[in-house]
C-alpha cells in the first residue's frame, strides 16, 4: 500500500533525507558550556502561535539541558503564562497587522526601557531575539547599547512591514547581531533580500515528549482537524468547502471509518470566523472549537485522524505538520514552499485552493466511498486501519523526532558559543 499524494503527486514515498545543509543532519559532540541566555520573543504569550511556541519550548529545552533562561515577552493575564518557564513580562499587547495576520505585540516605552535596563544588568551570557525587527524589545535591542551579545532568529516569510518601516536603517541595524539564523529556507530568503549577511538555517522544534502519556480528546468517528487562526492565508475558507463535499444528506446513510461519517473540527478564531460560521454553521459533525489551550490542543491532535493545513501561501515552515505527525496523525496540506520542506514526504499534498482536489485527499485518506485520490491512501481500509496505515504513522514519527526541540537547543548551543567568542564578552 502507498499513501494517497491528491493532486499534486508531492506526498508519497519513505523517509526523505533532511538537505544537506540543514541542522537535522548532524549533532554537535562537544557538551557546551552552561550559559545565562535570555530569549526575546515579540508576541504576547496570551495569544497562541508559531514564534510564542518556539520561544517557551526552547527555554524548557535549555533548561532541561542545564542552562538557566529567562523568557521576555508580553502577556495580557497572569493565568496565561507557560508553565516551566521563568518569564519576565513585558507589558500587554496590542495587535498590529502584520503578513496577513495580527501580531499580538506591545508598543510601551516604559516597558522597553524597563526590560533593557534588566537584560543589561541580569548577567545574561547572551540574548536570543525572535523576530527581531519586529516592536516592543526587539527594536530597543536595535538601539540600546551595553547589551550582551545578541542571536537573532528569523521566522518571517514574505515581505515585513516591520522592515519597511526602518527602510534603508535595517541593514546598519542587523550588524548588531553576532549570529543570524532562520528557521527554514525562505525564511533566510526574506532576511537576506531585506538586510543582506549571512543565516545558518536552523529549524522549528518540536517538544516531543508533551505528545507521551496524552488522554486523547473524546470523538465519536473519524475526525479531521484544522489549528490556525481564521485568516485569508490560512485557507480554512478551501478547508469548509472540501467538506461540504463529504458529507451527507442529513438523513443519508452513514460511511466511512467504519460505519461512521466523518467530524471537522475547527480551532482557533480570526477576522473570518463570523463570516465562515454564518456560511457553515455549527453542527455535530462540524465543531467549532474556538481557541485551544495548548493542553487541548494537543489532546485534540492525538485525537484527530487527519490533521487539515490548507494554507495558500506565506508559510515559512508548516510546524502544525510536524505536531501533527509527532501525535501520529495523518497530515493533508497544500503543496508549498514552507509545508513541503515540514513534510519530508510525509504528507499528503494538493495544491493550495483546490477544494475538490482537497476533498478528494481527505476522503482518501479517510476510505470514503467514491474517492477519487488515484491511490489507495494511508486508511483506506474500513475503519482506516492496516499495516499501510501504521507504516504511514510510524514513519511521520519519525521524521517529526528529527525535528525535536531537544536537538534545536543543542543546535543553538553552538550559536550562543559562537556569539560569546566573536563578541569576546
Amino acid at each position: 500500500m502507498t499513501p494517497c499524494t491528491g493532486s499534486s503527486g508531492a506526498g508519497a514515498g519513505s523517509a526523505a533525507p533532511p538537505p544537506t545543509d540543514h541542522p537535522v543532519a548532524s549533532s554537535s559532540a562537544a557538551p557546551s558550556p552552561t550559559r545565562t541566555v535570555a530569549l526575546v520573543c515579540p508576541y504576547s504569550l496570551s495569544r497562541p502561535g508559531g514564534v510564542q511556541g518556539q520561544v517557551v519550548g526552547l527555554a524548557r529545552a535549555l533548561e532541561a539541558r542545564g542552562h538557566r533562561v529567562t523568557v521576555f515577552a508580553p502577556l495580557d493575564a497572569a493565568a496565561d503564562a507557560p508553565p516551566g518557564v521563568h518569564l519576565e513580562v513585558t507589558g500587554g499587547s496590542v495587535r498590529l497587522p502584520a503578513n496577513g495576520s495580527v501580531a499580538p505585540v506591545t508598543l510601551s516605552v516604559p516597558t522597553v526601557v524597563r526590560a533593557l535596563r534588566t537584560l543589561r544588568t541580569g548577567g545574561y551570557d547572551v540574548v536570543h531575539v525572535h523576530e527581531p525587527f519586529a516592536p516592543g524589545v526587539p527594536f530597543g535591542l536595535l538601539v540600546g547599547r551595553g547589551l550582551p551579545p545578541l542571536v537573532a532568529t528569523f521566522h518571517r516569510s514574505g515581505p515585513s512591514p516591520f522592515y519597511r518601516a526602518l527602510g534603508p536603517l535595517t541593514r546598519r541595524l542587523a550588524q548588531r547581531f553576532a549570529v543570524r539564523c532562520a528557521v527554514s529556507p525562505s525564511a533566510r530568503s526574506t532576511a537576506a533580500s531585506a538586510l543582506g549577511g549571512e543565516y545558518d538555517l536552523g529549524f522549528n522544534g518540536v517538544e516531543m515528549d508533551r505528545f507521551l502519556h496524552v488522554d486523547p480528546w473524546p470523538r465519536s468517528g473519524p475526525t479531521i482537524l484544522f489549528l490556525g487562526r481564521h485568516e485569508e492565508r490560512k485557507g480554512l475558507g478551501v478547508l469548509l468547502s472540501a467538506f461540504e463535499r463529504l458529507r451527507l444528506p442529513p438523513n443519508g446513510p452513514d460511511t466511512g471509518g467504519g460505519g461512521l461519517r466523518p467530524t471537522l473540527w475547527v480551532a482557533g478564531d480570526g477576522p473570518r470566523t463570523d463570516a465562515l460560521r454564518q456560511l457553515h454553521p455549527g453542527a455535530p459533525d462540524l465543531q467549532w472549537l474556538g481557541v485551544l489551550t495548548e493542553d487541548e490542543k494537543i489532546r485534540r491532535l492525538m485525537a484527530a485522524d487527519i490533521v487539515a493545513a490548507p494554507s495558500l501561501g506565506g508559510e515559512s515552515f508548516g510546524m502544525v505538520l510536524v505536531e501533527a505527525m509527532a501525535a501520529r496523525a495523518v497530515v493533508v496540506a497544500s503543496d508549498i514552499e514552507g509545508y513541503r520542506e515540514a513534510a519530508g514526504g510525509h504528507a499528503v499534498l494538493v495544491p493550495p485552493g483546490a477544494a475538490d482536489a482537497l476533498a478528494d485527499a481527505l476522503a482518501g485518506v479517510l476510505g470514503l466511498p467514491g474517492a477519487t485520490t488515484g491511490g489507495t491512501g494511508p486508511g483506506a481500509e474500513p475503519g482506516g486501519t492496516g499495516p499501510g496505515l501504521e507504516a504511514w504513522l510510524d514513519d511521520g514519527w519519525a521524521w517529526a523526532s528529527h525535528w525535536s526541540m531537544d536537538r534545536l537547543a543543542e543546535w543553538y548551543e553552538s550559536r550562543y558559543d559562537s556569539a560569546v567568542v566573536r563578541t569576546g564578552a
